[in-house]
């Protein structure tokens, strides 16, 4: 396929409510899509990088710089796909969320114009999966135990609480009480803790939790295994996992039993079916992870959590969870799953007059 250009797209999203982490507070995306044009076909791709660099070094502006300076002139003027992409962006060090977006709008151009949708192309198994919500940080733990309530009644199969120190324990404990241990639940700590918290962190283990995520820094891979060795929840990994080979000696280190997977976080897809199959090896469970995704980026991580290896519900919400109105047709619940996108490529578009809305700048790369 030969590729004509990039464009690079800036669109404001505003969230439905602030969400709180322990890294901060998004009240809105700030979101770089990347729209790839070939002779015959055209793809999306979607940047989760933040405005600022806190979940990650990766921030936005850096990004849309990364892609015009340094991935867009290695296109070339011959014809290309995501695989040989892939391998030409790899001089450049890091990055990987500027090239995933790239690659996902390569890969997504590609298979529409080869009729294929993304869940066959990487090897997906059903046609629904289901559906978890992350809930953020309250100011009150009435304010949470409201909060959860909605999601369940929604029908949302598992609940995911951000967790802090200073709130963790008490609001772990009440949402238990309130709704019983039928719950599937968990907990996400984006590296807020040390090994020295371990102690604490075990308080968690009597409510039954499925998993807790990335408790302590995304380099720390030894403090993980140690703290394995004292709390008695499973240990998931999520900022640690940068590409298969991570998630491969995390586990065999045993820093964890549990892999999130997010494509933007390790290059994009391609990448995020090899850790699938890595995981899949070792019979370590992965799920889906999100970063308050548009429909464009939520319909290729649907594909993806539809693959074998994706046994627990992950962060693939509903449209109207993050946004009043999404860019493409919302993805809405059904009995608690999400449909897998039928059509080629991943299988949405942007609504043109609702992308219209939300772009605060454009700009063209010729390629060639």
């Amino acid at each position: 396929m030969k590729l004509n250009g990039l464009e690079l797209r800036r669109i404001a999203m505003p969230l439905v409510a602030p969400f709180r982490t322990s890294f901060g507070v998004e009240r809105e995306r700030d979101v770089l899509l990347v729209r790839a044009v070939a002779t015959d076909a055209e793809g999306w791709g979607e940047c989760v990088a933040m405005a600022a660099p806190l979940y990650s070094a990766e921030y936005v502006d850096g990004a849309a710089e990364v892609i015009r300076r340094y991935l867009a002139p290695v296109i070339g003027a011959g014809d290309v796909d995501a695989h040989i992409l892939e391998a030409r962006f790899a001089r450049f060090k890091g990055h990987p969320m500027a090239k995933a977006a790239v690659l996902t709008a390569v890969l997504d151009a590609q298979l529409r114009a080869a009729g294929m949708p993304l869940g066959t192309y990487l090897g997906a198994v059903k046609d629904r999966v289901p559906a978890g919500v992350s809930v953020g940080i309250m100011d009150s733990i009435g304010e949470l135990l409201d909060a959860v309530a909605g999601y369940l009644d929604a029908g949302y199969l598992r609940i995911k609480l951000k967790i802090e120190p200073g709130w963790d324990v008490e609001p772990v404990r009440a949402v238990r009480e309130r709704f019983g241990d039928a719950v599937l639940l968990q907990v996400d700590a984006n590296t807020a803790y040390t090994l020295r918290d371990a102690r604490h962190l075990a308080r968690l283990d009597p409510f039954d939790l499925l998993l807790i995520e990335q408790p302590l820094d995304e380099d720390d891979i030894r403090g993980h295994a140690e703290l394995a060795k004292v709390v008695r929840t499973p240990v998931c990994l999520d900022e640690s996992i940068t590409s298969a080979r991570a998630a491969a000696d995390a586990i065999a280190l045993g820093a964890c039993s549990v892999v999130n997977v997010k494509p933007g976080r390790v290059g994009g897809y391609l990448e995020a079916r090899r850790i699938h199959d890595v995981c899949a090896a070792a019979g370590v469970p992965v799920w889906a992870g999100g970063m308050l995704e548009t429909g464009l980026g939520r319909a290729a991580n649907v594909a993806l959590a539809a693959l074998p290896g994706f046994t627990l519900p992950g962060d693939t919400s509903a449209s109207a969870r993050y946004y009043t109105r999404d860019i493409t047709t919302p993805f809405v619940l059904d009995g608690g799953h999400v449909a897998v996108p039928t059509g080629p490529g991943i299988g949405v578009t942007p609504v043109p007059e609702l992308l219209e809305e939300v772009t605060t700048a454009t700009s063209w790369i010729e390629l060639g």
